[in-house]
């Protein structure tokens, strides 16, 4: 999203609203208190839900019910709603001019592992989609899969922004002789399948390491405690500091190979493209992925890394083993000659076709 405001800020100037302070590149913020929710999870608000009441549920979250009321009197040019569930406000917000709705998952299958979203906000969720896309003057999301489902399921096929980071210069880091040397970077997460990680590297053995570069999740750091444990005793495993995402790829730059085997357990794991992805491009790094759908052809298109045959520890093991210290090498220069492509420098000309477009489509007639 900093990435997208930096993109909108060339055009004019940006009111932002959300939690936190307020983004350096925008003019103006609202900042929605942190103890107000996103979602309508307040007892009239989860009746209504339960009511299928979904229009008067739409607008019901009180971060929403806060953002309606400090931007009452305020007129825009151009209005972009991140997910979903900001759709409907930022309708409200319009007053005829045109909205973008950037749709950075598959909506109706968030959070589907909870069965009180699976009830309760997947419904509304399918809903706002129903009803505001083909309102809005443009609609992105990161991956064609995706893209591909919101065209089949609501006839409107979304521009495609991938989660790209900004163009790094860089060159691949040197081998070591002893030791191929994995990372990975991200959230500690249940369902990320980081447990393999730890368990694969245990299999390799002597003359494989992995590092973890991991924010804590919502959790309060439970499980990331827990992997931990996992790998204790393990040297070859090592847990470090996490590191701003500006940072993030000259510090992975030092490493090898970038992994990630994230098992398909719903929608928006199965068609992931993460901006872990294109962090380990911008670091020069090969990339192994298990057979998911996106990052797979990406990988394969231009032989970036390994794809393993499945997401059970031994694939992730015999792949990494296929590979020798020559077609690391190899692989990693591949990487260095699409990093330009891969990078924020084309999907940011994207979003600026995007904001072009919708700047001339007014919302009323759609």
């Amino acid at each position: 999203m900093l990435r997208q405001l930096g993109v909108l800020a060339e055009f004019g100037d940006v009111t932002t609203v959300g939690y936190g302070s307020q983004p350096s590149d925008a003019a103006a913020h609202v900042e929605i208190p942190a103890n107000l929710p996103s979602l309508p999870q307040t007892v009239g608000g989860v009746a209504l839900l339960a009511l299928r009441q979904w229009s008067r549920a739409e607008l019901a979250a009180p971060a929403v019910q806060f953002a309606l009321s400090a931007l009452a009197s305020e007129r825009f040019d151009l209005i972009v709603a991140n997910d979903a569930r900001a759709i409907p406000a930022a309708h409200a917000l319009a007053h005829g001019a045109p909205v973008w709705a950037d749709l950075h998952e598959w909506a109706p299958e968030e959070r589907t592992h909870v069965l009180s979203w699976r009830l309760l906000v997947a419904p509304l969720m399918r809903h706002i989609c129903a009803t505001y896309l083909t309102r809005s003057a443009a609609v992105s999301t990161v991956c064609d899969s995706i893209a591909g489902l919101y065209e089949r399921d609501y006839l409107v096929r979304p521009t495609v922004v991938r989660n790209s980071t900004h163009w790094r210069d860089l060159s691949p880091s040197p081998a070591d002789p002893t030791t191929i040397r994995m990372v990975h970077s991200g959230a500690a997460i249940h369902g990320r399948n980081l447990e393999a990680m730890i368990d694969t590297t245990r299999e390799l053995g002597e003359g494989y390491s992995l590092d973890l570069f991991l924010v804590a999740g919502g959790d309060g750091g439970a499980y990331l405690r827990k992997l931990k444990a996992r790998a204790e005793g393990l040297a070859s495993v090592r847990f470090n500091a996490p590191v701003t995402p500006a940072e993030l790829p000259g510090v992975l730059n030092a490493f090898d190979i970038g992994v990630f085997w994230i098992p398909p357990t719903h929608t928006n794991a199965r068609y992931t493209l993460p901006n872990k992805f294109f962090d380990y491009v911008q670091a020069r790094l090969a990339i192994a992925v298990g057979p998911s759908i996106e990052m797979r052809q990406l990988v394969e298109s231009k032989d970036l890394g390994v794809v393993s045959l499945g997401f059970e520890v031994a694939d992730c093991v015999a792949s990494i083993r296929s590979l020798t210290m020559n077609d690391i090498a190899e692989m990693k220069l591949r990487v260095d000659a699409a990093s330009r492509e891969l990078s924020f420098e084309h999907d940011g000309e994207v979003m600026r076709s995007i904001v072009r477009r919708a700047a001339l489509t007014d919302s009323t007639a759609t």
